[in-house]
C-alpha cells in the first residue's frame, strides 16, 4: 500500500513537469510570434510611410506642374488676344489702303504715270545738280586749293583776302601750344612730337591752311613764321613771293609747317621787319598769333616782362609796318594778357584791315 502510493506521487510529478514543459513552450512559441510580429509590423509601416511620402511628393510636383501650366496658358490667351488685334489693324489697314487705291484708280492715276512723273522729277534734279557743280567749278577757279573744315562748316568771317602781294606771319613762339600757362609748361617738357600735336598749335596750322586755301589764283604770297627770329617756312625763298598757282609748294608750305615745335618768346619787331625784306611790299598782311611781344629786336635783360612793358613793345613793333597796307588779326587769346585784344583790333581798325578771334573748332 505505501508502495502504491510512492509510486502514485512520483507520476504525478512527472505529468506537472511535462504539462510545465508544455507551458512553457507555448509561452515560448508566443513570444517567438509576437516578436515576428512586431518586426514585420515595423518592415510594413517604414515602406508604407516611404510610399506615401513619395506620393506627397509627386502630388507637390503635379500642383507646381499644375501652377505653370495654367500661367503658360494665361501668356498664351494674352499673345493670342495681341494677335487678333493685329491682324484686325492689318485687316484695317488692307481695306484703307485698297480704298486709297480705287480712288487713285478713279481720278485717273495709273502706276504708269506715277512712274513717268517720278522720272521727270529726277530729271530735274539731275539738270540742278548739273548747274551748281558748273557754278562751284567757276568758283573754285578763284581759289588756290580746297580745304573742308571739321565738320564741312561755313563761316562768315569778314576777312579780306584779296590783294596782289599776300603776307601771312605765323606765331611758333611755346605760347601757341596751350590756352592757359600751366598747360605751356607741361607740354614745353614733353616730347616735340606731343608738342606738335598740342591742340591749339593744329588749329594755327589749319588756319594757315584755310589761308592759302582762298587766296586768288592770280596773286602771290609768302608766308612767314616768328618766335624771337622770322623767316620763311621754305629755305632760299627770303625777300621773294611765291606763286599762288603753284599746288606742290603750297603742300609743301603746310608739311613743312607741320615739322616745326613750338618755342621760345615773341618778337613781332622783328616779324615786321622781315616783311621789308619783300619787294615789292605786300599789300594785304594775315597775322595769326596768340598775344602781346614778350621783346623787341633785342632778348630782354630779365626773365619777366610786365603788361605796360609788352605794351611798349607791341607799339614799338608796330612802327615796323609798311604804311597804307590792311592787317588782318587771328588772334587766339592766351590767359595773363588781357590787352592784346584790344590792341590789335586797334591795329585791324586803323590799318582798314580786320579782327577776329575764332572759337575752338573753326576752322
Amino acid at each position: 500500500m505505501a508502495r502504491k502510493k510512492r509510486e502514485f506521487t512520483t507520476f504525478n510529478l512527472s505529468f506537472l513537469d511535462i504539462m510545465s514543459c508544455g507551458f512553457g513552450a507555448v509561452v515560448l512559441v508566443f513570444l517567438i510570434i509576437d516578436h515576428s510580429i512586431q518586426t514585420v509590423t515595423k518592415d510594413l509601416n517604414r515602406d508604407l510611410l516611404s510610399e506615401v511620402s513619395m506620393l506627397e511628393e509627386d502630388v507637390r510636383d503635379g500642383e507646381a506642374g499644375l501652377v505653370k501650366l495654367r500661367n503658360t496658358l494665361s501668356d498664351v490667351d494674352n499673345q493670342m488676344v495681341e494677335a487678333q488685334g493685329q491682324a484686325s489693324r492689318i485687316t484695317e489697314d488692307i481695306d484703307n489702303y485698297e480704298a486709297m487705291i480705287a480712288d487713285l484708280k478713279k481720278d485717273g492715276f495709273t502706276e504708269r504715270t506715277d512712274i513717268e512723273t517720278l522720272k521727270a522729277e529726277i530729271r530735274s534734279l539731275e539738270e540742278e545738280v548739273k548747274k551748281l557743280r558748273q557754278a562751284a567749278e567757276k568758283e573754285s577757279g578763284n581759289s588756290a586749293r580746297t580745304f573742308v573744315g571739321e565738320g564741312n562748316r561755313q563761316y562768315l568771317t569778314g576777312l579780306n583776302l584779296g590783294g596782289r602781294n599776300i603776307a601771312i606771319l605765323l606765331d611758333i613762339s611755346a605760347s601757341m601750344l596751350a590756352d592757359q600757362l600751366v598747360n605751356i609748361i607741361r607740354l614745353r617738357n614733353m616730347d616735340p612730337a606731343v608738342q606738335r600735336k598740342a591742340d591749339k598749335w593744329t588749329r594755327a596750322l589749319s588756319t594757315v591752311d584755310w589761308l592759302t586755301a582762298q587766296l586768288p589764283v592770280s596773286s602771290k604770297y609768302q608766308v612767314m613764321t616768328f618766335n624771337t627770329r622770322a623767316s620763311p617756312v621754305l629755305d632760299n625763298t627770303a625777300g621773294k613771293w611765291l606763286e599762288v598757282a603753284d599746288q606742290a609748294q603750297l603742300d609743301k608750305i603746310s608739311s613743312e609747317l607741320r615739322k616745326i615745335t613750338p618755342g621760345g618768346g615773341t618778337s613781332l619787331e622783328n616779324a615786321f621787319t622781315a616783311l621789308q625784306q619783300l619787294s615789292p611790299p605786300p599789300d594785304n598782311i594775315f597775322l595769326i598769333t596768340d598775344g602781346l611781344p614778350t621783346q623787341g629786336a633785342n632778348p630782354p635783360r630779365g626773365n619777366k616782362v610786365s603788361g605796360d612793358e609788352r605794351q611798349r613793345l607791341y607799339r614799338q613793333a608796330v612802327k615796323m609796318l609798311p604804311r597804307n597796307v590792311p592787317v588782318n588779326i587771328i588772334l587766339a587769346p592766351m590767359e595773363g594778357d588781357p590787352m592784346a585784344a584790344s590792341e590789335f583790333w586797334q591795329l585791324a581798325q586803323v590799318s582798314r584791315g580786320s579782327f577776329m578771334s575764332p572759337s575752338r573748332d573753326w576752322p
